[in-house]
């Protein structure tokens, strides 16, 4: 038996869009169910395969399946998100948005359908932009502590006058004031730049810290930031993301920035 996965919902294209991608079963298409003025992008599923069950079985046992299909899932959405050329507001819905049939589907966009025009309403013509710092040079980062904080250069100075045997345990000490000192300034730095480019978005949201797992990189994130920005400051957005990374760079930090992304921290409406 099948039903319908629910990628996201979005307003109404004025024309027809024909999707690229196969739908998340690795088979039969992706395609728009209208309602309104909105519609839902979708594609069929078996509903035995894609159970609740199934799927947390799947995620238990299967690791590599469900990597898969989330990564399905995730490009429907970007190319939904991307027609023709013009970038269209829509909600993202969490892996695993199914429906029996098309009517169940359409009950539930009717019964939500105030909330769904609100959101869509409140996210047009903006974009989600990403922003992740990285400590690349922990060293550099150091030496800028080192030279700035007065705590740690006065340190320094009651360990030169010491003895060889009591200058080894105040080291000691001060290999902990420098790890502190240098995750208070990271503390501080990364709020500056989240706060400094937040002026450029109408909403912005901090995300979790991710392990070098999950980046793929040697040096450790500090800074997962998200922002909502309209389209007409993206320019600037992107001109004073630039300056901050030439400002931070020579300090160890480096920035990167991505999108635009479906607007995902941003669409309080989660899952019909």
């Amino acid at each position: 038996m099948e039903g319908l996965y629910l990628y996201c919902i979005r307003e109404k294209t004025a024309e027809h869009q024909t999707f690229a991608l196969k739908g998340i079963a690795g088979k039969g298409e992706v395609f728009t169910i209208i309602f309104r003025d909105v519609e839902a992008v979708v594609s069929k599923v078996s509903l035995e395969e894609f159970s609740s069950e199934a799927i947390e079985k799947k995620t238990r046992e299967y690791l590599h399946w469900i990597k898969e299909k989330a990564l399905t899932h995730e490009l429907v959405i970007e190319e939904a998100m991307n027609n023709n050329g013009e970038i269209l507001s829509l909600i993202p819905m969490r892996f695993g948005t199914i429906f029996k049939e098309e009517a169940s589907l359409k009950e539930t966009l009717s019964n939500d359908y105030a909330k769904i025009a609100e959101v869509l309403a409140r996210i047009r013509h903006k974009q989600e932009w990403s922003v992740k710092a990285y400590l690349q040079d922990k060293s550099k980062f150091e030496r800028l502590i080192k030279k700035q904080n007065e705590m740690i250069k006065e340190k320094e100075r009651e360990i030169a006058d010491l003895p060889e045997g009591l200058a080894f345990f105040m080291e000691e000490e001060l290999k902990e004031i420098i790890s502190g000192e240098l995750e208070k300034e990271l503390n501080e730095l990364t709020e500056d730049l989240f706060v400094c480019l937040g002026k450029y978005a109408v909403d912005l949201s901090k995300g979790k810290i991710l392990e070098k797992e999950l980046t793929g990189r040697d040096e450790p994130m500090v800074l997962n930031a998200a922002y909502l920005i309209s389209e007409e400051k993206v320019e600037d957005f992107k001109n004073a993301f630039a300056r901050l990374n030439q400002q931070v760079q020579p300090n160890g930090v480096y920035l990167e920035h991505s999108g635009p992304w479906p607007v995902y921290n941003f669409t309080a409406y989660k899952k019909p």
